[in-house]
């Protein structure tokens, strides 16, 4: 026997998300997860997300990430969970489900400390994927076609290191050389208070992995960020730690960036670290979006000739709530998903920041003082309950007594009080004035093989009304709908496949 755990409601904190093309070649999609939820949101005709599917995985979803073979219209979805294993997923439209291409075990079930599946990252040209555990394992899977064209994975290949703590993980833009690999590592056998950026390569011809390089970073560093490269940018990678941004690339000297800071918050003392990031790239033009602990956004631009970067810019660019995870999308909308709060979907309307707004602390910092949305746009917010921190039942405030729960929701400037009821939310589509009160109401297809209903046939003392449905609801007469509507009908169903009976109140004197 297998007994499952399901809630009425699914969670809404969003943890990981990924941008893609899912469906189609020109899709704007954001597949998110939600704890146990995989979830694919889709921009409908009035430009909001909506939820288009959502399956429940029964299980933790730990990392999520999107890739494209080389060659491919149609991204895939990579998915590290608690269930020691690495699983593909492609989206299938037809369906309206995932389909998943390839799982491979490679450890026990649960979040432990040295299982993979807490960091993920994947070449850009979608050749392999590494897949890290907070402690000593890293694995590679290399991903290819077989000869139906249809995905295949490699056996796991090994890139363990013992006594040793990752805060996080990406993968290089090197073109169509061997993939590379770099990790915020901690070896705490060796010393615990130093922290050494590590290259990984996969040798492509030999079919493993060897540890390339290494170099001592700040102590506080906690994030990476790849910067394009081959012939879209100079490569490398953004090494985020308190208070500075630092460009680092194989034989290059290091660039390092101050970031701009609160004014009146600003403490020499204490660090800013950030959280999330997002990278756009097309041809010809790229930049990443950070996002500060404060919620701050910041736009971080190279300025570089011949894969020689000379400047970091780091400008604060607008203010949201702070998310963990970010995408921006082709279509000039930038998504910003939370674990303690709503989720937000801004529009770009300016791609320049102001550089008159900053004044210099003693130390040289940048201070600045965050206003209202200058250079996005909110056009949707996706309303989240978590966390709830409290939560009392109480009789509704309308007076009726079918009661509600009241929450206390949110963190920091999303804090808020929530009222819950029982109920489905409904959608105002269109209205109709009744000669009077019916009796009975009825919806009826015209065929079996139809997925929406025809008719809305509305029964009164003395007579019926048929109505059409479609982009709007018309009444039609008795000549067009082949119902009688000077009498009374008692039930309206559907007979067979393609017949409709009516049953009637005929009185005879």
């Amino acid at each position: 026997m297998y007994l499952y755990e399901l809630t009425l409601q699914q969670p809404t904190a969003i943890f990981k998300s990924a941008y893609g093309n899912f469906s189609s070649p020109k899709a704007q999609e954001v597949v998110v997860s939600r704890g146990r939820i995989l979830e694919l949101l889709r921009f409908d005709d009035s430009g909001k997300l909506q939820s288009v599917l959502s399956h429940d995985v029964f299980g933790l979803i730990r990392s999520l990430k999107a890739f494209r073979l080389t060659g491919g219209n149609r991204d895939f979805i990579v998915v590290g969970s608690d269930s020691g294993k690495i699983s593909i997923l492609r989206y299938d439209e037809k369906n309206n489900k995932f389909d998943k291409v390839h799982e491979e075990t490679f450890g026990r079930s649960g979040c432990r400390r040295i299982v993979p599946g807490q960091y993920l990252t994947i070449d850009p040209k979608g050749r392999a994927v590494m897949i890290a555990a907070v402690e000593k394992q890293k694995l590679v899977y290399i991903l290819n076609r077989d000869a139906q064209a249809k995905l295949t994975i490699s056996s796991p290949l090994e890139a363990h290191k013992s006594h040793t703590i990752t805060f996080d993980i990406a993968s290089l833009d090197v073109g169509f050389n061997n993939p590379l690999f770099m990790s915020l590592e901690i070896d705490y056998q060796e010393d615990k208070n130093t922290k050494k950026l590590v290259t990984y390569e996969l040798d492509l011809g030999l079919n493993h992995v060897v540890r390339k390089a290494q170099e001592i970073v700040d102590f506080t560093s906690n994030m990476l960020v790849a910067v394009p490269g081959s012939n879209d940018g100079p490569g490398g990678v953004l090494v985020c730690s308190e208070n500075f941004v630092t460009y680092k690339n194989e034989h290059h000297p290091d660039v390092v960036a101050r970031v701009p800071q609160r004014d009146g918050f600003y403490d020499p003392k204490r660090g800013l670290l950030m959280i999330a990031s997002a990278t756009h790239k097309q041809k010809g033009l790229f930049f990443f979006l950070l996002q500060s602990e404060l919620g701050d956004i910041y736009k971080v631009d190279l300025a570089y000739a011949d894969d020689k970067v000379s400047d970091v810019s780091v400008k604060y660019f607008d203010s949201s709530a702070p998310g963990n995870s970010m995408c921006v999308m082709r279509n000039g909308c930038l998504f910003v998903g939370s674990e303690f709060g709503d989720h937000y979907l801004y529009q770009f309307r300016n791609m320049d920041p102001a550089t008159d707004i900053y004044s210099i602390a003693d130390d040289g910092t940048p201070l600045f003082l965050p206003s209202k949305l200058t250079n996005l746009l909110p056009i949707d917010r996706l309303e989240s309950s978590a966390p709830i921190l409290s939560a009392e039942t109480a009789p509704s405030s309308a007076g009726d007594s079918s009661g509600g729960l009241y929450a206390l929701c949110g963190r920091g400037g999303q804090s808020c009080v929530r009222v819950l009821r029982h109920g489905l939310s409904v959608t105002e589509m269109a209205v109709s004035d009744l000669p009077a009160a019916p009796n009975g109401i009825w919806t009826v297809k015209t065929s079996s093989s139809l997925e929406h209903d025809t008719y809305i046939v509305v029964s009164f003392a003395n007579g019926t009304i048929v109505l059409s449905i479609g982009d709007t609801v018309e009444e039609v007469s008795d000549a067009d709908s082949g119902f009688l509507g000077s009498t009374s009908t008692l039930l309206v169903a559907l007979l067979g496949e393609d017949a409709i009976v009516q049953v009637l109140l005929i009185c005879v004197k």
